[in-house]
Parts: structure tokens; C-alpha cells; sequence
């Protein structure tokens, strides 16, 4: 059930309701035949009812009830604002269930934005049962901003939900403390727009607003008031854009900037700012402040800050315990305003590089020189007329990084709908670099549809598949090429038309047909991408060869592959999916004759942005009852991305370990999410990920020791040739 629970997780980031002051909770009061407050989402083709016969408490329940087999899911959503403080909250309430399979209802609650979540996955309520009481438990801070609940059903059946009560440290919502507000937060002043209006863009302006963005974001996360959270620093760049945009000279523009930093009050000296670790990995970009033809007192400023900056839990970021990767707070994603105007515009850019410029752990094999990137956006940003055009200049941006766990999300997502609503019958993917027909979401559709397994298409309406490619390409994130391909192919043939024309390669005959697109809730889409709940990760081949498919592992099999598996001749580990559990230590120990180090990562450093140092390597421990065989092969491919890379990194350290198949996705490491003006969101790899000797994995991926790609004939065939490589590896071992 992995898929649906990701699209999930992204979907909690839409507006769900206005916020409440008499909270609906137990679906009292209905509002056109709707509990008032109340939203739904999903992929399920679910209906909801507002039951006023089975209710636990007064008369009306909210229900979820599946109308077809397809596992989707559907929830229902409350959203409340986060104006109290705490840290601990609590999701109370009823649920009852008739007939729940294929997945499981519950509660669940987000605290936003990316603090906290929990939907009972791992506790799910299946099957049929009477009313009874759940509780969610998580976190709270003073960085929540909302906090989203209600009921889900994930699968098919009924689900009720009634009666819940939302607490902090034990206390009804309106007895909690309320929240005190920092002066940043405070400040409101431009909350319905910046009221900027930019002149025409030439060079000289475009310089000095390269130069704003590169000075802003420097203060943002180094100086010693805006870390402390005592200024709003987005507004603040709206208070100085009118005079600075009326600068004619350079001296002009450094007296403003100058006197902007000294408004903001005297910095003292910084007893605790050590020098930047002589072991670093890298170390702060901050070059640019010599380079840059400044007058010698803002250098002066700018060094000085830089010796004297802010030290501690800082307002805009901190590294998350244990994992170290940054956990942005306090980001404002004015989900108000879809389509920002020029001043929020450019300050989206300016929060996303320099966000990039300072805890990006991959920053310095990025494609493009990002010190220069900034000022090539400027106009993309500013002169954005549209929605469309303001997100896709964001996600082209997010493309410039080269990292597979970046993308764009949320918003009104106008890019998708462009892209197109209605779905092909067909799963397309590339193969020997071409675009080849692997098999159809919904089989009974073949007989209709007419295109088979192994159909090469080379034009869509006419356009050839080539030129598509080359036009999209700038707008599909990811670390390296086979990945951006990857992501493209499963949108070349959506559209918002009812069909498609294909020109297609069958054998040798150039054929070409119209296809009909379908809504995807009329397709076994999702359900298609993951194996049925109750199938079984792990199977003995032939040859007395054991296989474990990580897409659907549970960790209860662990112990039953160590026992069933340990005489056997080899193992095959699918990785080509996304693995449902972590087993990298649990499976690894399994692996592994000795303690042996696999990773080792680079963190970044809120006491001295842009500092990035590693950390000591990270050992799987042998578990005692090591695997006997003689080979163990890993099977690898672009579908194999950030845990599922991780994972193999971990068993490669065997030294029974082959690697098979091909580039992988090339993102590693644990997500920091961000959030962005317009209600949009992005992430980005948070931390380094490398192996012990220093080698990158970013963008490169787990580069597999036996090199083997599916083929055209392959895919007509029904064969699977990196799979059958593994079983000869194994054979001939």
C-alpha cells in the first residue's frame, strides 16, 4: 500500500478549509447537506455520507465507503490553526468499520507544516468492528502552523469516524496556553501583498537585484537578529525594495544596504563562533562579498557579521536529532496567494537559492555554477504573468539542482493540469532509448486498445518523441538523465484531450492508431505500480535459489527469510521498487561476516551556514547467524531511489554482494522539505550521502558491478534478463 500512502502525504499540503473558531468535530452541523469545516481528498473512487443513522455521539458521523475493488484511498480533513502552544497533542476519537480489506481505516493527523504525522498505518483497523475509541499522540512545537485531522480508509469497505476531541498536554483546545507569538510572526503588514511594482529590467537593475537576493539571504540565516526571529524577513524585503529600486549609482545602493544592516542594531562580538572546522567538506560560499564591486564599508559590514553571526536554535532552521539533516521552520508558503505578485515572486526566488546556497549538502556538482544562477532568474520570476509561468520558472529553478527528491508540490499545481487529466491504458517506459509499451494497467483493455507489449511509439499527434523529450526536459527534476526519463515517461501520453494519435514500430511495420485516455480513477493505475497487500515478499526458485522482493516486505519476515533462506545457494534482493520497510540493518546483519562500515554522511551547520562536515562511517553489525551461501545478488535500477539506494549500499558491503542492473535514481539521504510563496512546497536531499572511501552517490547512483538493461525483445518476450543474470550469477558461482 505504499503508493497511494505517498500521494497521501503530498496531498495534506492542499488548503482543506477556512479556519475555525467552533470546531465541527463531531459533525453536528451540516452546511448543504456537508459537515460544515469538513473536506475530502484522495484517489479513491470513495462516497462520502454525513450518516444520520449510525452515530456514536448526537446524530451524525462522517462516512467513507469504497464503491468498487480498486485499493485507493479517501480521507476526510479538518483543519484548525495552530494558535496555542504545548508539546505534546492528541487526536481522540471514534471509528467502526464493515468489511475493510485491502488496506485499513483510522485516524489520523499532520501537524504542519512538516512537523509530524501519523495515520495508524502500522495499527490499522481492518475487517468489521464496532464503535470503539482511537488515539493519535504526536509532538508539537511552536513552528506548527496548522494542524490537519480526520478519518481515512485506505482500501475497500465502510468506515465511520465520530466524535473527536483534539488536546495539548491534556487540555481542551480552548483551555490550552496560547500561543506567544514572536515579532516576526507579529508582523503582518504585508500579508495581502507586497505592493511592488518593478521598472523595466536592465542590466545594471538586474545586477543589484542579484546582489539584493545574495544580501538578504546572507542576513537571513547569519545575522544575529533575524536568527533570533525579532524581524519578519520576507517583509523586511519589501521595505527596503522601493528605495533601493530608485538607486541610480552603485554608491546609492551600498548606502541603502548599508544603512538597512545598521537598522537592525549593533551586533556584538561572538565569544562562541568557532573558525570554520579545518576538516570540512565544504565550507560557506561567501566569495561573492570580494568579488562584488561593494563599497569597502558594506564588505567591512558583511565580514563582520560574518565573524559575528548567530549562534543557537535559530528561527529559520535546525538540524532534525539524530539524522542531522535541516528541518526548515517558520517558512510562510502564503497558500492565500496561487499567484503571487512581482515582490512575493522574486522572494520566492530569493528563499529558494539561498536556502540552496547555504544547506544544500550537494551544491558544488550541481550542473550549473549556482552563484550565477540567481541572476539568470531574476527576469523568469519578476515577469511571470501567469500561474503557469510563476510555477514553472519555480520548478525549472528546482530541475538546476539535480536531485530526484526535489520536485514542486502543492499550489494549484497548474502544471499538472496542463500536463493533462486524462490517462493513457498503457505503461510506457524507456528502453534501449526508446519509448516502448510494457504492459496495460487494466489487461481486459488489451483485446480494445490494440498496441502490445514491445511497441516502440516515435510520435504523439504528430510530434516525434525526440523533440518532446527535449522539451520537457527542463522541467523534470531529477539527479541524472535515466531519471528525468524515467518521470517523463509516465506524462508523455496524459493529455486533456480524449484521445491520442500514436505512430508506432511493431517489429519492423510503422503503424499508427488512435488511443482512447481515460480519468485515472478508471484505471488500475496506482495498484498497478505495487504488488497485492497479502503477497509474499520472499519465494524459493529454482536451483535453490531464495528471492526477497523489498517492495512488499514486512519486518516479521526477516526472521523467516534468515531461516528458510540460510542453506540456500544464493539470494536475490529485488530492489527495483521502493522497499515498504527498513532493512537495511535487520536484512544487512544477515549479509554481512563481519562489522563492516557501509555510508557515512555530511551534515550542515546552522552556527556557520553553509558548512558541511562529515560524520564518522556507519557500520552493519554482523547479526551471528550469517548467511551461508555463496552469492547474494541486488537488483538495481532507476526505480531504485533514495531508502531503496541507501538498502543497497548496505548489502553491498557483503562481500558475497554483486550489484545488478543499472543507474539508479541517484538521490540519496534523508528529505528536508521547504515551503514556498504561491502554497507550494519543494525538498531536497538534507543531507551527504557517500560511501566510507568519499565516493559520491549523488546524481551517480549505486553503479551496479554487472551492467545489464531490459530489452525491446525482452519486453515482447515476457522475460525479465537482469533477474535471469542474477540466477546465472548465482549458477556459475
Amino acid at each position: 500500500m505504499k503508493n497511494p500512502l505517498l500521494i497521501f502525504s503530498i496531498l495534506l499540503t492542499f488548503s482543506i478549509c477556512s479556519a475555525q473558531t467552533d470546531y465541527n468535530l463531531d459533525f453536528e452541523t451540516l452546511e448543504n447537506d456537508t459537515a460544515k469545516g469538513w473536506e475530502v481528498f484522495g484517489t479513491g473512487n470513495h462516497k462520502i455520507i454525513f450518516d444520520t443513522i449510525a452515530a456514536q455521539n448526537g446524530s451524525i458521523s462522517g462516512a467513507i465507503e469504497s464503491v468498487d475493488e480498486k485499493e485507493d484511498f479517501k480521507a476526510l480533513s479538518f483543519k484548525i490553526p495552530s494558535d496555542f502552544s504545548g508539546k505534546r497533542i492528541k487526536l481522540s476519537g471514534y471509528v467502526k468499520t464493515e468489511n475493510v480489506a485491502g488496506g485499513w481505516a483510522g485516524l489520523w493527523m499532520r501537524i504542519d507544516p512538516q512537523v509530524s504525522f501519523d495515520n495508524m498505518e502500522s495499527r490499522g483497523i481492518t475487517g468489521t468492528t464496532d464503535w470503539k475509541r482511537y488515539e493519535i499522540e504526536l509532538n508539537f512545537d511552536q513552528s506548527a502552523k496548522t494542524i490537519v485531522v480526520g478519518g481515512l480508509l485506505v482500501g475497500t469497505g465502510k468506515m465511520w469516524v465520530d466524535n473527536l476531541e483534539v488536546t495539548i498536554d491534556g487540555k481542551q483546545l480552548g483551555k490550552a496556553p496560547k500561543k506567544e507569538l514572536s515579532l516576526a510572526e507579529k508582523d503582518i503588514e504585508f500579508d495581502t501583498g507586497s505592493n511592488i511594482i518593478f521598472p523595466k529590467l536592465d542590466e545594471p537593475l538586474l545586477t543589484n537585484l542579484e546582489l539584493l537576493g545574495k544580501v538578504w539571504g546572507f542576513l537571513k540565516y547569519y545575522h544575529p537578529e533575524i536568527g533570533t526571529g525579532n524581524y519578519n524577513w520576507d517583509y523586511e524585503l519589501f521595505r527596503i525594495l522601493p528605495n533601493y529600486l530608485e538607486a541610480k549609482t552603485k554608491t546609492q545602493r551600498d548606502d541603502i544596504l548599508l544603512n538597512w544592516i545598521h537598522s537592525f542594531g549593533e551586533i556584538k562580538i561572538c565569544k562562541s563562533c568557532k573558525e570554520l572546522d579545518k576538516d570540512a567538506f565544504l565550507v560557506p560560499d561567501l566569495e561573492w562579498i570580494e568579488s562584488t564591486e561593494l563599497s569597502s564599508e558594506l564588505k567591512e559590514q558583511l565580514k563582520f557579521i560574518q565573524q559575528n553571526r548567530f549562534q543557537g536554535d535559530h528561527f529559520y532552521v535546525k538540524l532534525n536529532p539524530g539524522v542531522q539533516n535541516p528541518s526548515f521552520k517558520n517558512e510562510n508558503s502564503y497558500e492565500s496567494m496561487p499567484y503571487p505578485d512581482a515582490g512575493f515572486r522574486l522572494l520566492t526566488l530569493y528563499k529558494y537559492w539561498n536556502m540552496i546556497q547555504y544547506y544544500f549538502p550537494y551544491k558544488h556538482i550541481t550542473e550549473k555554477d549556482w552563484s550565477t544562477t540567481l541572476k539568470d532568474y531574476v527576469p523568469a520570476f519578476i515577469n511571470a504573468s501567469n500561474e503557469l509561468e510563476f510555477e514553472l520558472a519555480t520548478v525549472k529553478i528546482i530541475g538546476d539542482v539535480k536531485d530526484t527528491h526535489a520536485n514542486l508540490w502543492g499550489g494549484n499545481n497548474v502544471i499538472k493540469e496542463e500536463r493533462g487529466t486524462n490517462y493513457p491504458p498503457v505503461h510506457v517506459r524507456f528502453i534501449e532509448n526508446k519509448l516502448v509499451v510494457t504492459d496495460y494497467y487494466n489487461p481486459e483493455m488489451e483485446s480494445d486498445i490494440g498496441l502490445k507489449a514491445g511497441d516502440v511509439i516515435t510520435k504523439i499527434n504528430g510530434i516525434s518523441v525526440e523533440k518532446l523529450i527535449a522539451e520537457k526536459l527542463p522541467f523534470y527534476p531529477a539527479s541524472n538523465y535515466t531519471t528525468q526519463l524515467r518521470d517523463i515517461s509516465q506524462d508523455l501520453l496524459r493529455s486533456n484531450s480524449q484521445s491520442l494519435n500514436l505512430n508506432y514500430i511493431r517489429d519492423s511495420d510503422e503503424l499508427s492508431k488512435n488511443i482512447p485516455l481515460f480519468d485515472i480513477k478508471d484505471l488500475n493505475y496506482y495498484n498497478w505500480y505495487r504488488q497485492e497487500p497479502d503477497a509474499k515478499s520472499f519465494k524459493l526458485m529454482d536451483d535453490n535459489i531464495g528471492y526477497i522482493n523489498l517492495k512488499n516486505i514486512k519486518e516479521d519476515d526477516i526472521d523467516l527469510i534468515k531461516k528458510e533462506f540460510k542453506d540456500t545457494k544464493g539470494i536475490i534482493v529485488d530492489i527495483r521498487n521502493y522497499p515498504s520497510t527498513f532493512v537495511v540493518f535487520s536484512l544487512g546483519g544477515f549479509f554481512v561476516s563481519n562489522n563492516t562500515e557501509f555510508v557515512k554522511f555530511t551534515k550542515g551547520n546552522p552556527d556557520y551556514p553553509g558548512e558541511f562536515t562529515f560524520t564518522e562511517p556507519l557500520k552493519i553489525d554482523n547479526d551471528r547467524s550469517s548467511y551461508e551461501g555463496k552469492k547474494i545478488v541486488v537488483l538495481v535500477n532507476e526505480l531504485s531511489q533514495s531508502q531503496a539506494e541507501y538498502t543497497a549500499m548496505a548489502f553491498r558491503a557483503s562481500d558475497k554482494t554483486t550489484i545488478v542492473g543499472s543507474t539508479t535514481a541517484g538521490a540519496d539521504g534523508n528529505v528536508s522539505a521547504f515551503m514556498l510563496p504561491g502554497g507550494m512546497r519543494t525538498m531536497i536531499s538534507g543531507i551527504g550521502v557517500y560511501y566510507p572511501d568519499g565516493t559520491e552517490t549523488q546524481g551517480v547512483g549505486i553503479l551496479p558491478d554487472v551492467r545489464i538493461l531490459p530489452t525491446i525483445q525482452g519486453i515482447k518476450d515476457g522475460t525479465d534478463e537482469p533477474l535471469e543474470k542474477a540466477i546465472d550469477i548465482i549458477n556459475k558461482s
